[in-house]
C-alpha cells in the first residue's frame, strides 16, 4: 500500500477520533446543527448535485437524480430532525420483581468515526442517507465515494468541506486503491454499500480490526406474478420499476416468476407500458443512460449469451442509440444456465421465467442467495401470505416495485448474501450508536443475603428465585 496514502487516510480518522474523543456525547443541538447543515446542503444544491450525475452517467434523467438521490437525503434528515429528542432519550426497561427496587435504564452512545463507503449507481443518496443516521446518532464520519463517479464525488467532497469541519464529516475520493486502504482503517463501524463480490472483501478488511459493518449487497431480487393480479396495473408497475435509473438499481425486479399461461399477455403489456413511458430511446431525456462502457458491453454481453442459448429478445424499439442508453428487452425462455439468470443485471434487462405452481417459483427462490427485495403482484391474500411465509428477502414491496426503499419507518437492509445489518430512521441510528445497558441498584437491594458464608439462607432464596422467575 502507498505510505502517502495509508498516511492521509490515517490522519483523518485520527483528526475526527481526537474530535469526538473530546465531546463523546454531542449533545441534541449539537446533532440538530450538523443534520440542519446537511438537509441545507442538499436543498441548496440539489440541482448542481443532479447535473454531475448527468456528467457522470453520461446521461442522467434529472428528475431521477432529483426524486432519488436528492429527496431521499431531505426524506431522511427531515425525519431524523423530526424525531432525534425521543432517539437520544434513554430508554427505561422493564426489571424483573427479584431485581426491584433496582431499575434498568438503556443509554444510546455514539460509536466514535464511522465510514461510509457509497457506489456510483445513486452516488449522494447512498453517501449520505448513512450520514444522516451516524450523525444523529452522534459520530463522526468519513466517506470513500466510487471513482465512478468523479464529477459528483469532487462535488460532494467541495460542499461538505464548506458546510462541515474535516473532524465533524470528510469525503476522501480516490481510485480503487484509495477504496481499498479506506477499508482496512480501524473505524468504530463500517457501512459499504455495494456488490456482493466486494462486500466479502470489505468483511474480511474489518474483521481484521474487529471492526463491524452493515454491508447493503444486492443479489437477483425477484419479482413473482400471481393468478390475481390486474395484469395492466403489474405491467406498468414493473415497468417503471425496472426502467427507473435504467435499471441500475439494487432493488431493481431482477426477474419474474409468471403463471405459464400469462407471460405472453403480460410481456406485451409491458412492453406497451416500457414504450408509453419512454417513446424513444435515442435522445430521450427521460432515460438514463449505462453509466460506464464496461458495464454497457457487459449488458450487450447478456443480451448475446442469452439469445444463442435459445431466449427469445423482444426490445422494446428498434433503434440503436449512439451513445450508452441502451433498449430496454425482456428475455423469454432462458435457460437458467444463461448467465443473464446467475448474475445480477443492473441494467434495463428483463428475463420471465414461467412456473405452473407457484411452489415451484418459490422453490426457484430458494435454491439461491437470499434476495435483498421480493415483489409480489395479486389480489390473493392466502397466496400473498403464503409466499411470504416460505420466502427470505431483505425487503417487500406488494403489487408494486421499489417503495419499501423510501420508507423511513421501516429498517432496510439484506439478509444472507444481500447483506447484513439495516438502517433507515431508527434503526439507522441504532445502527451507529451502543446501546448500553445500565442497572441502578437500590440502596434497599437484598443481594447482601446470596453473599458468602453460604447456608440455609442462600438455599431457601434460591429456591424461592425459581419459583418466581
Amino acid at each position: 500500500m502507498d505510505t502517502a496514502l495509508q498516511e492521509r487516510l490515517h490522519l483523518a480518522l485520527t483528526a475526527q477520533r481526537r474530535a469526538f474523543d473530546a465531546e463523546r456525547m454531542p449533545s441534541y443541538a449539537v446533532r440538530r446543527d450538523r443534520l440542519e447543515r446537511l438537509l441545507n446542503m442538499t436543498r441548496q444544491h440539489g440541482e448542481a448535485l443532479a447535473a454531475a450525475m448527468a456528467q457522470d452517467f453520461g446521461h442522467r434523467a434529472r428528475q431521477e437524480s432529483l426524486l432519488a438521490d436528492i429527496f431521499t437525503v431531505e426524506a431522511g434528515a427531515r425525519h431524523a430532525l423530526k424525531h432525534l429528542r425521543a432517539w437520544m432519550k434513554p430508554r427505561r426497561v422493564a426489571t424483573p420483581l427479584h431485581f426491584l427496587p433496582g431499575r434498568n435504564v438503556l443509554m444510546r452512545q455514539p460509536l466514535g468515526v464511522v465510514g461510509v463507503v457509497a457506489p456510483w449507481n445513486y452516488p449522494y443518496y447512498l453517501a449520505m442517507e448513512p450520514a444522516v443516521a451516524a450523525l444523529a446518532a452522534g459520530n463522526r464520519v468519513l466517506i470513500k465515494p466510487s471513482e465512478l463517479t468523479p464529477a459528483t464525488s469532487e462535488l460532494m467532497a467541495r460542499l461538505v468541506a464548506e458546510h462541515f469541519k474535516p473532524e465533524e464529516m470528510l469525503v476522501i475520493t480516490g481510485d480503487a486503491e484509495v477504496g481499498k486502504a479506506f477499508t482496512t482503517l480501524p473505524f468504530d463501524h463500517l457501512f459499504f454499500t455495494g456488490s456482493t463480490a466486494v462486500g466479502r472483501h470489505v468483511a474480511q478488511a474489518a474483521a481484521k480490526n474487529l471492526t463491524p459493518v452493515t454491508l447493503e449487497l444486492g443479489g437477483k431480487s425477484p419479482a413473482i406474478v400471481d393468478r390475481s393480479a390486474d395484469l395492466a396495473l403489474t405491467a406498468s408497475r414493473l415497468a417503471f420499476g425496472k426502467l427507473f435509473n435504467a435499471g441500475q438499481t439494487c432493488v431493481a425486479p431482477d426477474y419474474l416468476l409468471v403463471p405459464r399461461e400469462l407471460i405472453e399477455p403480460l410481456s406485451q403489456q409491458i412492453l406497451a407500458e416500457m414504450r408509453r413511458m419512454y417513446p424513444r430511446i435515442a435522445g430521450n431525456a427521460d432515460y438514463t443512460s449505462i453509466a460506464t462502457p464496461r458495464h454497457h458491453a457487459r449488458l450487450q454481453g447478456l443480451i448475446v449469451d442469452a439469445a444463442q442459448r435459445g431466449a427469445r429478445v423482444l426490445r422494446t424499439h428498434d433503434e440503436e442509440p449512439d451513445d450508452r442508453r441502451l433498449v430496454p428487452a425482456l428475455l423469454l425462455d432462458v435457460p437458467l444456465e444463461a448467465t443473464v439468470m446467475q448474475e445480477e443485471i443492473f441494467g434495463p434487462l428483463l428475463p420471465i421465467v414461467s412456473y405452473d405452481k407457484v411452489d415451484e417459483a418459490l422453490a426457484h427462490i430458494n435454491a439461491g442467495d437470499r434476495p435483498l427485495a421480493l415483489y409480489w403482484f395479486g389480489q390473493d391474500g392466502a397466496a400473498r401470505d403464503h409466499v411470504m411465509a416460505q420466502t427470505h428477502a431483505g425487503g417487500v414491496t406488494i403489487n408494486d416495485c421499489l417503495w419499501h426503499l423510501g420508507q423511513e419507518d421501516q429498517p432496510f437492509g439484506g439478509v444472507g448474501a444481500s447483506g447484513m445489518g439495516s438502517y433507515h430512521g431508527e434503526w439507522g441510528f441504532r445502527t451507529f450508536s451502543k446501546e448500553k445497558p445500565l442497572f441502578i441498584q437500590s440502596r434497599f437491594a437484598g443481594t447482601r443475603l446470596f453473599q458468602p458464608p453460604y447456608g440455609p439462607t442462600f438455599e431457601r432464596l434460591l429456591g424461592l428465585l425459581k419459583k418466581i422467575v
